[in-house]
Formats: C-alpha cells, sequence, structure tokens
C-alpha cells in the first residue's frame, strides 16, 4: 500500500494519465501496460523525455531510470490506484452493466444527471479492466457524481470491475446471448452479470431494476436483503412508464403520483430503448431531478456511434444499428424494424456476423435467417463467413465480407428504401453506408 500511496501523491501532482505512448502530454503520468503486439515498457524513457512526469513501468532494466517508478505488474497498479482514489473522493458511483443498452443508458444517465451534478461518465466504450480504472482516475474532488460502465467477456470479471469502482448503486440492463464464447453458455452470461447484485447486495448498495425483465427478477430472489428501486410497466414501481406509440422514434408516457403523466419524445429508434429510458428516468428521479430536466435532458439525447442512429442519404434512409451485435440484439432490432411505420415502407435489411458465439454459432446464426425467413421477409442482405455457412440452404444473397457487398451495391444500388443495418462491430458495417 505505501507503494501505491507514493504513486497516488505523483498522481495528484499530474495533470492526466495516459496509458497510449502516442498521447504523452506535458505533467502526464503514463502507465506502461503491454498488449499483446507491444510493450509499453519500451516507450517509457520516451514518454519521460516528452514531458512526462513519470512513466509506471514493471520491466527490470528501468528500475533506476530517470522518472521511471517501477512495479511488479503496471496494470494491476492502474487498478490499485483507481481504487485508492475512488475511495478517497468517497463520491457516489453508479455502476451499469448488461448484454445490451448499457453504453445507451449511461449516456442518458449522463444526459440526466449532469443536469444538476457535476458528473463524469465511462468515455466511448472504455468499459474494461483498463477502461474502468481510467474512468475512475478521471475524476476529481469537483466531482459529484460517477457513472462506470462494466463491460466483461467471462465470468468474474464483473466482481473484479465491482471491487476496484465500489460502487454504491448499480443496474442490469438486461441479459442476453452476448459472448458466449467467453462465458460458455447462457447460464455463464447471467452468473457473470449477476456479480454485481452480489457485490452490492454484500456492501448496502442499491439495485436498480427493470421490474418487468423475469430474468433480472428471479435473479434478484437470491438476494432478499439487498435494497432495491424498480422501474417498469406496473403501478407498484418507483417510475412507471409505457410505449405510448408506434413509430420512428419511441415516446415514453411516465406516470408521476399525484401528478400530470408526462410525455417524453425522444430520438431513439427502436422500442428495446424504452428500458434504457426508463432507467434513466428512475435514476434521476431518485435524485429528485425535477421531472422537467428529466424529459429536457433525454429529448435533446442523440445517438451516435451507431447506435439506433438515423441518417438520411441522397438515395435511402438507414437505421445504422451496427456498433455491436448478439443473438438477443439481432432478433429484436429485426423485430422493431418490421413493424416500424409507416407498415408499407420498403425496406432492406443488412446484417453481418455476430462475433464471440463460439460453438453455439451455427446455431445461433441458423436461428436468425430462419426467423427472416419464417416471417417472409426477401429484402435481405447477410454479411460474414458464419451467416456464409448457410448460402446453400437459404435463398438470400451471401456476402464474405464488406468489399464484396460494396461491389454488389455499385453494379445494383439500392433507391427509396428504409434500410437496417446490423452487425457485430469487427464486420465493420458502417462503411456499406457510402453505397446507399
Amino acid at each position: 500500500m505505501d507503494v501505491v500511496k507514493d504513486l497516488y501523491a505523483l498522481f495528484l501532482q499530474a495533470d492526466s494519465v495516459v496509458t497510449d505512448s502516442r498521447n504523452i502530454s506535458p505533467n502526464c503520468i503514463f502507465f506502461a501496460l503491454k498488449g499483446g503486439n507491444f510493450d509499453g515498457n519500451d516507450f517509457a524513457i520516451d514518454a519521460v523525455a516528452k514531458g512526462a512526469l513519470c512513466a509506471v513501468v514493471d520491466k527490470p532494466e528501468l528500475k533506476d531510470k530517470k522518472a521511471c517508478f517501477w512495479v511488479p505488474n503496471v496494470l494491476k497498479m492502474l487498478q490499485q490506484l483507481a481504487a485508492y482514489h475512488r475511495k478517497k473522493l468517497g463520491l457516489p458511483i453508479i455502476a451499469i452493466t448488461g448484454s445490451n443498452g448499457k453504453t445507451t443508458t449511461k449516456e442518458l444517465l449522463f444526459s440526466v444527471i449532469s443536469k444538476s451534478f457535476k458528473t463524469v461518465a465511462t468515455r466511448g466504450n472504455l468499459n474494461n479492466h483498463i477502461g474502468v480504472p481510467l474512468t475512475l482516475l478521471s475524476m476529481n474532488k469537483n466531482t459529484q457524481i460517477g457513472i462506470v460502465e462494466m463491460g466483461a467477456n467471462h465470468i468474474e470479471e464483473i466482481a473484479s470491475l465491482c471491487e476496484i469502482a465500489q460502487p454504491d448503486y448499480g443496474m442490469i440492463t438486461n441479459i442476453g446471448k452476448a459472448h458466449l464464447e467467453g462465458f460458455g453458455s447462457f447460464e455463464g452470461v447471467i452468473q457473470a452479470k449477476t456479480e454485481m447484485y452480489k457485490y452490492l447486495s454484500d456492501n448496502n448498495g442499491i439495485i436498480f431494476y427493470n421490474a418487468d425483465n423475469t430474468i433480472l427478477c428471479n435473479q434478484l430472489i437470491k438476494y432478499p436483503g439487498a435494497q432495491k428501486i424498480s422501474y417498469g410497466k406496473g403501478f407498484e414501481n418507483f417510475i412507471q412508464g409505457k410505449v405510448s406509440a408506434k413509430g420512428t422514434f419511441i415516446q415514453l408516457i411516465i406516470k408521476t403520483e399525484g401528478k400530470e403523466d408526462v410525455s417524453i419524445q425522444t430520438k431513439l429508434m427502436g422500442a428495446y430503448n424504452y428500458e434504457n429510458v426508463l432507467a434513466a428516468v428512475c435514476f434521476g428521479s431518485f435524485l429528485n431531478i425535477p421531472m422537467s430536466q428529466i424529459k429536457i435532458a433525454v429529448e435533446n439525447y442523440y445517438p451516435e456511434n451507431n447506435r439506433s442512429q438515423l441518417s438520411e442519404t441522397a438515395s435511402n434512409k438507414v437505421l445504422i444499428d451496427c456498433y455491436n451485435a448478439n443473438p438477443t440484439s439481432m432478433k429484436s432490432a429485426i423485430e422493431n424494424f418490421i413493424f416500424y411505420e409507416p407498415e408499407n415502407e420498403n425496406k432492406y435489411f443488412i446484417l453481418g456476423d455476430m462475433l464471440e458465439l463460439g460453438s453455439y454459432s451455427d446455431e445461433e446464426h441458423l436461428g436468425i435467417v430462419s426467423f427472416l425467413h419464417e416471417q417472409g421477409i426477401r429484402n435481405v442482405f447477410f454479411l460474414g463467413p458464419e451467416f456464409g455457412k448457410l448460402k446453400h440452404r437459404f435463398d438470400y444473397h451471401f456476402f464474405s465480407d464488406v468489399e464484396k457487398l460494396i461491389s454488389f451495391l455499385d453494379d445494383k444500388p439500392i433507391k427509396g428504401f428504409f434500410i437496417l443495418l446490423k452487425g457485430s462491430r469487427g464486420i465493420r458495417l458502417e462503411r456499406v453506408l457510402n453505397c446507399l
């Protein structure tokens, strides 16, 4: 702990924390992390020369080098420093995890809470064993509330991140078939995500949950002593809401006790975003933020980074939802897109592989293609080697990679359609946008 205290004294003098040697700035602390194809230790001397206050290293040869702070393990020290800093700040932290919707929920929460409090939230998707510590270290004495997104692809990862962030509040957006390769099974996903419930229950935290989600409710039975606050469609919830109408963008009606109902018109597409909005409304209400301010914050939120993002091209209207994909989010996106109004609008589906499914990949990709076939939907392009395994079984267009699809669209352009782009980030479906 003395080593952590010594480094913390330097941290308090520094202007920033950097893990990428290309982003060195004067008076920063550079953590020389290792990756699959690099060793940050190799850039430590250069980082100091560029003005870093110090470089945290774990290569023995650097022990006595100028401004090099040697530790046995740089990654562990980054995590320990973040946990120490979090404890020193003592501010309330809300943690968010889930198979789908956690980043959108985090951004909605930030939009709502930052109206009344100085808030720091996870940037982008820096939600792993490196991103969570960096988020915590970006907070300072002026921060009033922290929002930490937590991602995971194996069991015990959420538990580890909770030990670092020490959240006071937490929510699991939902549990679906994501990262099955790492978790081993859907039961593994449930076990991993609910590690947050265990941490909050053991540490007198408060769990916020969607009362309409059967899986989450069944898991909460295991923690009878935990403090819980619910949101959902039923009148018994702390916040009650419903989707008021079917349309391109979702609209919610929020029930407020003793007052008029509040209508919130979002810029989000897909009814699956309803629970993300309701979660943000619930936590904002818990903090006593006036509903009028919550309404403004939610209505002014516009999705980015290829998440339920609507784009108008010269030829088509495109729903870009290709930041990530798993069987649960893929089917939900398809079902919502089928029923978007106007119902007679010409639609096209461009769907990319769902990655990290391991031994479940064949079964899950077959399930998606079969579902579309059973619905009688013909305007579909499938992209990637996993969907490609089915090209001899179904009369659809299958493409092995984005370049082949782009070439096809150059020869046979689509015009006058409403198009869904959905696939895992690794497929990079957004590159197709220029051809639409």
